[in-house]
């Protein structure tokens, strides 16, 4: 059974994400999205919303034929590959500049285990402007992020930004 590994904070998910995943459930037999616990990162949601969001993309636990299997972690990564069984890790490239950070981490893993291999694939062309992190300021600001992120990842930024009423907006 090839079993991959596909890492990120997914604060919160994107499409982008999301094309990944399944274009990634080809390429395997199961794959493991692991959510990160990255406290440097000071995420927007919690482990648990974040697992749950991911989790409701995913309902069915499968995708065309690939298990799908959600797996919260805090250790390093190739330590979660040797967890879950993973001979493949699964990286997502939106740009050139994503690839120098991903070719020394490629490079430090091979160092650590070399049994772990890791895939590059790059983010369709409808998505390769998505980071979470934008999409997170666009939420912020009161913008539209329907086209970065499914519906119920967008109810949840409007939620988690919703201004009170008679709430001015900084700035204004």
């Amino acid at each position: 059974m090839r079993i991959g590994l596909y890492p990120g904070t997914f604060d919160p998910i994107t499409l982008g994400h999301i094309d990944i995943i399944r274009r990634s459930a080809t390429l395997v037999d199961r794959l493991v999205i692991g959510v990160a616990i990255n406290r440097d990162k000071g995420p927007l949601f919690t482990l648990e919303e974040r697992v749950a969001m991911i989790k409701s993309e995913f309902d069915r636990g499968s995708w065309g034929g690939c298990e799908i299997l959600v797996h919260p972690f805090e250790n390093l990564l190739i330590d979660c590959a040797g967890d879950v069984g993973a001979s493949i890790i699964i990286r997502g490239l939106r740009a050139v500049s994503d690839f120098e950070y991903e070719f020394q981490m490629v490079g430090m893993n091979r160092a650590l285990s070399d049994t772990v291999e890791t895939v590059f694939l790059m983010a369709g062309a409808q998505h390769q402007a998505i980071a979470s992190r934008l999409v997170k300021e666009i939420a912020r600001l009161g913008g539209d992020v329907s086209r970065f992120v499914s519906p119920d990842v967008e109810r949840a930024l409007k939620a988690r930004f919703a201004r009170p009423k008679g709430a001015v907006a900084a700035g204004g």
